[in-house]
């Protein structure tokens, strides 16, 4: 087992830390110290410096734009973009969309679609979820009634993350409400967000961000030509999507990028009596025991993508739930531990300056002012992309062997 990486894979690292620090622009890299997001424009702008580099793919095929990556290269490459940090390629387009129109997409749906989902032309959101299909997803009621050469859409979704800022929504929908099972007789349908009868209303999360949404649609007619693969065939498709790239799910660089900057904070920001927080022995024992959290993980990430690379298959590997369990956590641990660290400057009010008098503060150290938002922002990483309790459910079925009761 090969978990080091080789001379050429060191120097694709130095490569791609390189171009993020000659490239990503100065706005952006101020901004992403202050918020767990970023905005919309500067996830745009990002994305199509990437795809000038022929980066925007990582792993998508040659004849589709990929760049070719190994799958150590697409690890080292999220790695680094997380960490430095700069935004990641919109997860929608790349990660999820893009797979499934180029598997199971008509010639046409390929050229009409991919390259503006690559460069970020056309902004997709995930229509999935529903007010009574969550985790359950299969019982899922949005109606798609053929009429003539269309689909007429009615129903409602929610959790939708940045339907506000986009053009495209991938969607699952009932197409057969008399299927023998609930899997069956869904369909996935690309839905222009433009297209009458559509609403989008805001969910105002804990951070006090806008970054979910209810979607509503009222006799939204969508032509049939949008459909991807065959009709009643969906559930299929939403599996394939949820097991392509999963390596990745962990977000090591993320919680490394955290940790980092939790214990530049710690450096230098007094404490009661005037000593600094990395001198607590509580903080440093917490700051410990996470890096040796993320060193596991990410051991047990190369440990997958080794065996990938010896064993290549087109299924998804099962072990990826452990990736995505543990990652979770360890995003909230380090989110936590940023928040932690900050202090009272953690408030969105409180300028880290301010701890300081002038002469004192610091040269080159960021300033904490967003770090609450961040810790707020990781709270749900144990939902989305799959509950914790769904992946539990996974590991104990597909790698320790339990069976449901009958």
């Amino acid at each position: 087992m090969e978990l080091s990486f080789s001379p050429d894979e060191l120097a694709f690292r130095a490569e791609v830390r390189a171009f993020i620090r000659d490239n990503l622009p100065e706005d952006i890299r101020a901004f992403a110290h202050r918020s767990g997001y970023y905005k919309a424009d500067q996830v745009r702008r990002w994305q199509k410096i990437l795809d000038s580099r022929g980066w925007a793919a990582g792993h998508w095929p040659v004849e589709f734009g990929g760049p070719g990556w190994t799958a150590v290269q697409r690890y080292i490459f999220n790695e680094e973009l997380l960490r430095a940090p700069a935004p990641e390629p919109l997860s929608f387009n790349i990660n999820m969309v893009g797979p499934v129109i180029y598997t199971f997409g008509t010639e046409e749906q390929k050229s009409r679609f991919l390259p503006k989902i690559r460069s970020l032309d056309w902004w997709f959101c995930q229509g999935f979820s529903e007010p009574g299909a969550g985790s359950d997803l299969a019982a899922l009621k949005t109606s798609a009634v053929t009429d003539g050469d269309s689909y007429v859409i009615n129903g409602q979704k929610i959790w939708t993350s940045t339907a506000q800022h986009a053009d495209w929504m991938f969607a699952l929908v009932r197409t057969d409400p008399k299927a023998p099972k609930k899997q069956m007789g869904i369909s996935f349908l690309l839905i222009d967000m433009n297209t009458p009868g559509i609403d989008v209303r805001p969910i105002v999360t804990i951070d006090g961000e806008h970054h979910t949404n209810e979607v509503f649609f009222d006799n939204v007619r969508v032509p049939a030509e949008n459909l991807i693969g065959e009709e009643n065939k969906g559930w299929d498709y939403a599996k394939f999507l949820l097991g392509s790239e999963r390596t990745g799910i962990a977000r090591v660089g993320l919680s490394k990028g955290r940790m980092d900057r939790a214990l530049e904070l710690a450096r230098v920001a007094p404490v009661y009596g005037g000593a600094r927080l990395i001198e607590d022995p509580g903080f440093r024992q917490r700051a410990l025991k996470l890096q040796v959290e993320l060193k596991a993980l990410e051991i047990s990430a190369l440990r997958i993508i080794d065996r990938q690379r010896r064993n290549p298959s087109d299924k998804p590997d099962a072990a990826s739930s452990i990736l995505k369990l543990r990652g979770a956590e360890t995003q909230q641990a380090s989110a936590e531990l940023l928040a932690d660290a900050a202090g009272p400057s953690a408030a969105p009010f409180f300028d880290f300056r301010e701890m300081f008098s002038d002469n004192e503060v610091p040269q080159g150290v960021a300033r904490a002012d967003g770090a609450m938002r961040v810790h707020f922002a990781a709270r749900p990483a144990t939902i989305y992309g799959g509950a914790s309790e769904v992946q539990k459910n996974i590991i104990a079925k597909a790698i320790l062997g339990f069976k449901d009761k009958p």
